[in-house]
């Protein structure tokens, strides 16, 4: 045999046998397929969370926690602290300590009435613009409140929280309803206002909110007659109050009855549709109670919506008629202020 021929040994051709697949190699059977994995159940449906809700409701929520950190604790505590005041002040006989005609309980008394005419600065400043230079009206607003509260204290405390002559008496309960009108006209304006210290609300805005809450309704459809009930609950909602526009103040405390009454029909909805489907649906069964929550949520968060821009009216409406209350009580305030000082200074 020549030096440079190869022997079968040598030869390449079991090699390449060896890298063929097994199915090609001669005299073995072909490989068998991979077993496919099992088909899973199917899955609860999901709603379909568009790019915009999801930024709005990313956008509420950081617009709720930035306004949570900007305000300030004691902002946060003060009807905590006013009540502990009053409590103390009722109980504890001051009387022993404070005397209205001299020395400090007679401060308390220049220092309240000096801070209750005070308050007038806060209307001057809304309705001149020449007081711009005063500061911006929110300012003055906050100032006013302020005012609101620590006027009426020192004066409880002048008065050892008990009444005396009738000047006095008259000058005390002016001022008690002054400040009781205004934590009722507090109450009113935060709800046609972005909050306390926020601009005045359109009712377009609050439709708006209303129409993208209802673009969400893909959150609830295992439940698929939810969102027809949801509708028809609002349409109602949205009708009722009083048809004459005189008593348009009490739309407030009629939809609120409404809400209340939607929304505990729609959850005993959800809570009967949700066991019913249940029982032919194991998928549902599992998470029952993600969804029960789920589409409660979503129920009171509609309602809530609808409430408020079914009560928008109604809350302007009472607004306007505590503005035209609460002035008067002002001045009849200060007339009483005035007649009390006189008196207790000459006679």
């Amino acid at each position: 045999m020549a030096a440079g021929a190869r022997t079968p040994r040598d030869s390449p051709q079991p090699q390449a046998q060896a890298l063929r697949p097994a199915s090609a190699r001669p005299g073995l059977p072909p490989a068998t397929p991979l077993a496919r994995p099992a088909a899973r159940a199917p899955a609860v449906p999901r709603a379909p969370v568009t790019r915009a809700a999801s930024s709005t409701a990313a956008g509420g929520a950081a617009s709720a926690e930035a306004l949570a950190r900007r305000t300030p604790l004691l902002a946060r505590l003060w009807p905590v602290l006013l009540v502990a005041v009053l409590v103390f002040g009722w109980n504890f006989p001051t009387e022993r300590y404070i005397a209205p005609t001299r020395g400090f309980g007679y401060a308390l008394g220049i220092i309240g009435g000096s801070l209750m005419l005070l308050l007038l600065l806060y209307s001057a400043r809304k309705h001149f613009e020449w007081l711009r230079f005063l500061g911006p009206t929110p300012s003055w607003f906050r100032f006013h409140m302020v005012l609101g509260i620590l006027g009426p204290l020192c004066i409880l405390f002048h008065a050892n929280f008990h009444t005396g002559a009738t000047n006095s008496n008259v000058a005390l309960f002016s001022m008690l309803a002054v400040a009781g009108s205004g934590f009722i006209g507090r109450y009113f304006y935060a709800h046609i206002h972005h909050g306390l210290y926020g601009r005045k609300l359109e009712l377009g805005e609050l439709q708006a909110g209303a129409a993208g809450l209802r673009a969400l309704s893909g959150s609830v459809s295992f439940l698929p007659d939810l969102v027809a009930r949801l509708e028809a609950a609002e349409k109602r909602l949205l009708a009722s109050g009083p048809r004459l526009s005189l008593l348009g103040f009490l739309k407030p405390v009629v939809v609120g009855f409404a809400t209340l009454r939607a929304r505990w029909g729609l959850h005993r909805y959800v809570r009967r549709a949700l066991r019913e489907s249940a029982r032919n649906s194991p998928a549902i069964a599992a998470q029952a109670r993600r969804l029960k929550r789920a589409a409660r949520t979503y129920v009171d968060r509609r309602l809530a919506a609808t409430r408020r821009v079914a009560e928008f009216e109604g809350y302007e409406r009472l607004f306007s008629l505590w503005h035209a209350l609460h002035v008067p009580l002002i001045f009849m305030l200060i007339l009483a202020a005035v007649i009390h000082v006189i008196a207790v200074n000459v006679y």
